[in-house]
């Protein structure tokens, strides 16, 4: 028996926002072998089941960075930030009108704002990503609509102050380079919080055990299995504790050039079938 876990965006995501048929089949007819397929993101945990629902797929999966870990029976871990750390970051991208939206367990919260700290970023000189449609930077940068899921606030205090709310991350919209850089300075000086990327354009901030390889050792231990038995496919920096605490690692063949330099193998792209072709290949070797 192993364990696969899978990113969702950049890599079991198409371009489109699809998981293909392919993809489907072949994390399908690893479960029919026994295995274990699990998904771990950077998405909120609610937004990844509902990603699943849509194709009738209902699997372990590691929320918010591996910040909540669940299987379909329950929750396995839930790694919280101190509320300190929370009120002193929150503080420090207000005082910069930075965009910046707050996961916690019982949804996302995002400063009411947010329109205007994103024509704000806007003004000054953006970050170039190469190939980036016009679509998803509209995506990325739009406002939310209110639902189940997004909720506003006025002040950070609101999350703070409310003791049943735990937060397990930052999500910082990090348009410009300046913002960018001022802002990984001031966090490598909080010594108790860990901070990543899924995307030139963001920040992603949690606790400094908030991670996805600790979301995978986690899956490992509830089903008996070894982390020599574990593979895990990604393709952006925060995927990297994951594929680092994997005994087999597979980057996208759109992967950051860094993730490819770690990982065991490279697969397709996410444009082709990666995860697929991945799982045929170094799990069921079809």
């Amino acid at each position: 028996m192993k364990l696969i876990a899978i990113d969702l965006d950049g890599t079991l995501l198409s371009p489109e926002m699809e998981i293909t048929k392919e993809s489907l089949e072949a994390m399908r007819e690893a479960q029919n072998q026994g295995n274990i397929v699990m998904i771990c993101s950077g998405r909120a945990p609610e937004d990844i089941q509902q990603i699943l629902r849509k194709y009738d797929f209902s699997i372990p999966l590691a929320g918010s960075n591996g910040t909540v870990v669940q299987t379909q029976e329950r929750v396995l871990k839930r790694v919280s930030m101190n509320r300190e750390d929370v009120g002193k970051i929150a503080e420090k991208l207000d005082d910069e009108r930075t965009p910046y939206r707050i996961y916690t367990d019982s949804g996302i919260y995002i400063p009411a704002d947010w329109s205007e700290r994103v024509e704000l970023a806007m003004k000054e000189e953006q970050i170039e990503v190469e190939g980036l449609p016009d679509e998803t930077y509209q995506r990325i940068t739009e406002k939310p609509q209110k639902s189940s899921l997004i909720n506003f606030f006025d002040h950070y205090s609101e999350l703070v102050d409310e003791k049943e709310l735990t937060i397990q991350k930052f999500f910082v919209l990090t348009l410009n380079n300046n913002v960018k850089t001022a802002l990984t300075a001031y966090l490598e000086g909080i010594s108790t919080i860990g901070f990543t990327s899924s995307h030139p354009l963001n920040i992603e901030v949690m606790d400094q055990d908030g991670n996805k390889g600790n979301a995978l050792k986690r899956v490992a231990e509830h089903y008996g299995i070894s982390l020599n038995d574990t593979v895990a496919i990604g393709d952006n920096f925060n995927d990297i504790p994951m594929l680092e605490m994997a005994g087999l690692s597979v980057a996208m063949g759109n992967a950051e050039p860094l993730v490819k330099e770690i990982c065991d193998f490279v697969t397709r792209s996410n444009a082709d079938n990666g995860v697929a072709y991945a799982i045929n290949n170094y799990v069921l070797n079809k």
